[in-house]
């Protein structure tokens, strides 16, 4: 009777051991653990965790014993180029790791994130953005052509840069480029730009490494700055990455390097 009982009692115990396991390859346990650690970085990069998901992943599992078998049976883990893909692959890894968990010890605050935005609000009080069209042509000659037709009518504006203008986008548009900052530009163009006033014609075609600009600014306004919860997540990314190289460069300073 006491036998029986403890026969009993060992099966109770190997049952789930036995059922901790989704599958055998040759012998060689996938563990229910490891199922679920790669159903959950499946669904941390956006999978959605479902029966058809862990169907997936345990037949990709299966497959992936099979052939890391096969490998190791031909040899080819112990070949010099795997072993250094291995290493460089395991480094990469727990630098991954390492700075998953610093950040996750050290997040961003929104103390951090609130003094970020007001910094970068200051920086762009003041300044303007400017509605531009321009002309895009090969040669001088063609622009000061152009630029002295407009000149003595600029309603000739729009029809002249659906006709001539290289610029395809803007072009179509009749030389509309919109609103933008003059740092969208390039040196030349934004420098031109940022000279002119509302309604003004720049004096002479302005040469850049795309060709001759007849430039002209429509109008001009102050730069609006967005709300902070639209651009909370590329600040909190950018604190993040600043949290990153400050942790790097200390480390790095405190590292013994021959």
């Amino acid at each position: 009777m006491k036998r029986i009982v403890m026969l009993a009692a060992a099966c109770a115990v190997a049952i789930p051991a036995f059922a901790q396991n989704v599958a055998t390859v040759n012998g060689k346990a996938i563990s229910q653990q490891s199922l679920d650690q790669f159903v959950k970085l499946l669904v941390s990069q956006g999978a959605t965790d479902s029966p058809q998901l862990r169907e997936q992943v345990k037949q990709e599992m299966i497959n992936r014993q099979i052939f890391v078998q096969a490998a190791e049976k031909a040899g080819i883990a112990k070949q010099a180029d795997t072993e250094t893909e291995i290493a460089l692959a395991r480094e990469g890894i727990l630098v991954r790791a390492l700075m998953a968990d610093y950040l996750q010890k050290h997040p961003v605050t929104d103390k951090q994130i609130q003094a970020e935005y007001d910094k970068a609000k200051k920086q762009q009080a003041g300044q303007e953005e400017f509605k531009v069209r321009h002309i895009l042509v090969e040669d001088e000659k063609t622009a000061n052509d152009l630029l002295a037709q407009i000149k003595a009518d600029k309603s000739k504006f729009a029809d002249l840069a659906k006709k001539n203008s290289k610029d395809p986008g803007s072009g179509a548009k009749g030389g509309d480029l919109g609103w933008a900052a003059p740092t969208n530009y390039v040196k030349p163009f934004a420098d031109t730009v940022s000279s002119l006033k509302k309604g003004q014609l720049a004096d002479k075609p302005v040469q850049t490494q795309f060709g001759w600009h007849i430039i002209e600014v429509e109008d001009t306004r102050p730069v609006e700055f967005p709300p902070l919860d639209q651009v909370r997540p590329q600040l909190e990314e950018m604190l993040r990455q600043q949290t990153l190289g400050e942790y790097q460069k200390e480390l790095r300073e405190k590292a013994t390097i021959k």
